[in-house]
């Protein structure tokens, strides 16, 4: 297990419908002391290149398409020379805010991204998104789940192209289904682990939203 795991914060504002949030995002950065793998490229590219310090930079794999979490992505790649990966099913989301340049490659489920002798696993995790998704770390039984699920929650589903019922089944499938133990490390906000989430299932349910 030679891969270690970063975070960079860094703000902005996340448009969407005609209304725009201030909010902080988390940049997980998960590699060694040669390359690394940058887990949305939020915001501001300076400091997740400080944090990169000259390693080369494997691929910026996106969770999903707002703007929020792929709006420093292509100076990011211009000047890594990185590939983006993105999920197709979020391209419309990513168009709002890079019309014209096409991300270099699909996500999709079950894809495989390797870094310092460890893999990313592609978990297709629609709800939020159509497209988002989440990268299981399984060596160090991590997930970074996006706006997926936060600690107390699923997320946000108020908006164009987000399905409640749908998140709740990514969740149910593809999260709750990992080790209680299994580290979550959110786009937003702090960490959680399964084990803290899954028995609040029904409340989500409940809740609806």
């Amino acid at each position: 297990m030679t891969a270690a795991i970063g975070r960079v914060r860094t703000s902005g504002i996340f448009s969407l419908d005609g209304a725009d949030f201030e909010v902080e995002n988390n940049v997980w950065l998960v590699g060694d002391e040669d390359e690394v793998v940058v887990i949305d490229a939020a915001h501001d590219a300076e400091p997740i290149l400080d944090a990169v310090n000259r390693r080369r930079v494997v691929a910026i794999v996106c969770t999903h398409g707002h703007n929020d979490h792929v709006n420093a992505a292509i100076e990011l790649a211009d000047v890594t020379g990185a590939t983006v990966a993105l999920h197709p099913d979020d391209r419309m989301l990513w168009d709002l805010v890079h019309p014209g340049r096409p991300p270099d490659r699909p996500l999709a489920h079950g894809d495989v991204v390797p870094v310092a002798g460890s893999a990313l696993a592609v978990l297709h995790t629609p709800g939020h998104s159509p497209g988002g998704v989440c990268f299981r770390l399984e060596d160090h039984g991590v997930v970074f789940s996006g706006d997926t699920l936060f600690q107390g929650g699923p997320g946000a589903t108020g908006r164009s192209f987000s399905d409640f019922p749908t998140i709740i089944d990514s969740i149910r499938d593809e999260l709750l289904v990992l080790p209680t133990d299994t580290i979550v490390h959110t786009g937003h906000g702090h960490s959680t682990t399964i084990g803290a989430e899954a028995p609040h299932l029904d409340e989500w349910i409940r809740r609806g939203h």
